[in-house]
């Protein structure tokens, strides 16, 4: 079957799934997005989605991609299959710290959900210093070593350990060093339309 352009064909899934229409509108609302907002979001016409909520027309794979990652969920929630059970531990060393950057990141949470748990190393006067971030979510850090500079919009703000911060991610930010043996840190936040594997590790990810 054919399609217009940024709209997938839907022979990529089964032919019946009787519940992914309402729980496509119900993820939409409660995120907060208008047909139109989470349509652009998409790369679809507000038109297109509006037929995959009421149940006439059948979403691709690609789309059930897409639209979960807008959603902060997985396919497999969309489709109603139950979530695997999570092991609520992560033991110390594993998995492996990975670096980027300069930066080193621990993984201090569990993989796949929602809130990304992280124990960084942020060295002194490492590449990229200058880089401002903005995106959705929230983010809390908690100093454990060292000292820490937070920029956020034009305010700047120097922690010492035992110091916390709790923002909004669409707020500019910038978070650096201030001590020259560098400074360690907790990291917490909300990245709803990222990949797991893409929160502030691996490869060549900006990092914050």
């Amino acid at each position: 079957m054919s399609s217009s352009a940024g709209e997938p064909s839907p022979d990529l899934v089964p032919e019946t799934l009787p519940d992914v229409a309402p729980r496509l509108r119900e993820l939409r609302r409660r995120r907060g997005l208008t047909l139109e907002a989470a349509a652009r979001r998409a790369g679809l016409s507000p038109a297109h989605l509006s037929r995959l909520e009421t149940g006439r027309r059948q979403p691709s794979l690609p789309m059930l991609l897409a639209l979960a990652r807008i959603y902060g969920t997985t396919v497999s929630e969309l489709l109603g299959e139950a979530a695997p059970e999570r092991d609520p531990i992560v033991r110390a060393g594993r998995p492996e710290p990975v670096e980027a950057d300069g930066w080193t990141y621990h993984q201090a949470g569990g993989p796949g959900r929602a809130m990304q748990a992280l124990r960084v190393q942020v060295p002194y006067a490492s590449r990229g210093d200058d880089l401002v971030r903005v995106h959705p979510g929230e983010e809390w850090l908690y100093v454990l070593q060292g000292r820490v500079r937070l920029v956020l919009g034009d305010a700047a703000h120097v922690l010492d350990p035992g110091d916390s911060a709790h923002f909004d991610s669409l707020t500019p930010h910038r978070i650096t060093a201030a001590s020259g043996r560098g400074a360690e840190l907790l990291f917490v936040h909300t990245l709803l339309q990222s990949a797991a594997a893409d929160l502030c590790l691996g490869g060549s990810a900006p990092r914050r």
